[in-house]
């Protein structure tokens, strides 16, 4: 096996950042000659102000604007047929997708069909977008997911109760909009779920193999961690710990909103890199049998999760620790870590217990087969289990 002697970084080809930013939208669109677009959302977020304010500014510019607001948490394969069917009525030239994770996935995948055809099961796993897709403008309104810098994009097999991934370097948005102020009416439950889930993204990224361990045989839809990430998963760590009960809480709080939309990006581009690992793998299943919401699926595994790995990471857990808590390097210790994630579950509403989801015993052996499948995740994490592994963490979790 030859390993990697070099590490690469890629994320969205241009960024705004900051309250404000969602102006430029229209001005980026006409930069790119776009004379018809269609944007990604859901019947909630379509009625934000902001948004129907962007929908106006962009007509106002001449730019011909469907809309499709058949978004929805977790989405199905159906959801995104049927937004390339929209966007194929419309003739639409690019694609903007507006809202948490699932609807700029959904966008993602509307962007592959308009450019290359076929439906969204062709292009299931890694590598297997064959060129560039349609222009794709992304723009949260949840500080999470962190899909507006990456290269991949999940949807719901709903028949085989699985999520699926789609991953490609050419899936990354040309442009990434993070304007915080969409963020400012999130409820509390959102901002809990979608804060803990670029956490988990953080901490896996931090945690997961080095790049100089891998295999450089064939292409990888990750390439472990390595400084930059590192740099980037400590920053967003640090920020969440700062930031996110006080986002949760006090909702008001403008400074905890921004920082929270920044941890979310620096998070998304650390781990869109370096990789995701366990939690993600066992949640994929959790979260198409019981519909749970992905970042409360993450966050809810995450300690255990931590405590699995922690023979092979003390020290990065050791530091994850102190960077949550703010005490000084060195001063903490692995067991701080997974304990400072559980109190904060109990703070912001996270739920401990599987059992509490909506999972059963008869799912367990189910969960950690299908789990252990999926290679690109279970060759980059930290510690790699065998399936009884997997029995035994999530019966724990139960």
């Amino acid at each position: 096996m030859n390993t990697n002697p070099f590490w690469k970084f890629s994320t969205a080809g241009n960024i705004y950042f900051g309250r404000g930013s969602l102006s430029k939208l229209a001005e980026e669109i006409q930069g790119r000659k776009l004379e018809r677009v269609i944007v990604i959302t859901d019947a909630i977020v379509s009625k934000l102000d902001l948004v129907q304010q962007s929908i106006s500014e962009m007509r106002s510019h001449g730019i011909e604007v469907a809309v499709f607001d058949g978004g929805e948490a977790e989405p199905s394969i159906d959801v995104a047929e049927r937004a390339t069917q929209r966007a194929l009525e419309t003739g639409a030239q690019g694609v903007i997708g507006i809202g948490g994770g699932s609807n700029m996935d959904v966008a993602k995948v509307v962007a592959i069909l308009l450019k290359h055809g076929g439906g969204p099961a062709d292009y299931f796993g890694f590598n297997r977008v064959p060129g560039t897709i349609a222009p794709l403008i992304a723009i949260p309104t949840t500080s999470g997911t962190g899909s507006e810098v990456s290269h991949s994009a999940v949807l719901t097999d709903t028949a085989a109760q699985i999520k699926v991934s789609t991953l490609s370097p050419h899936l990354r948005p040309s442009i990434a909009i993070v304007d915080s102020r969409l963020t400012d009416s999130c409820p509390a439950r959102v901002t809990a779920h979608s804060g803990i889930d670029a956490l988990v993204h953080a901490i896996e990224a931090l945690t997961n193999k080095a790049f100089q361990t891998l295999s450089t045989d064939g292409p990888r839809a990750y390439e472990g961690a390595y400084p930059f990430t590192e740099l980037l998963a400590c920053e967003a760590i640090r920020q969440i710990g700062e930031n996110l009960e006080r986002a949760v809480h006090t909702p008001g709080d403008t400074k905890a909103r921004d920082s929270m939309a920044y941890a979310a990006m620096l998070a998304g581009m650390a781990f869109s890199n370096s990789g995701v690992g366990l939690v993600h793998a066992i949640e994929y299943p959790i979260g198409a049998i019981t519909h749970c919401s992905h970042g409360e699926g993450n966050g809810l595994l995450l300690p255990y999760v931590m405590e699995f790995n922690k023979p092979n990471c003390e020290v990065a857990l050791a530091k994850i620790g102190s960077l949550l808590t703010g005490k000084q390097e060195g001063s903490c210790t692995a067991d701080d870590a997974v304990d400072y994630v559980r109190r904060l579950q109990a703070k912001i509403g996270i739920r401990a217990r599987l059992s509490e989801l909506g999972l059963t015993a008869e799912h367990i052996p189910v969960v950690a087969s299908k789990a252990v499948q999926i290679e690109r995740l279970m060759a980059i994490t930290a510690r790699r289990p065998t399936e009884s592994d997997l029995v035994a963490l999530i019966t724990k979790a139960m």
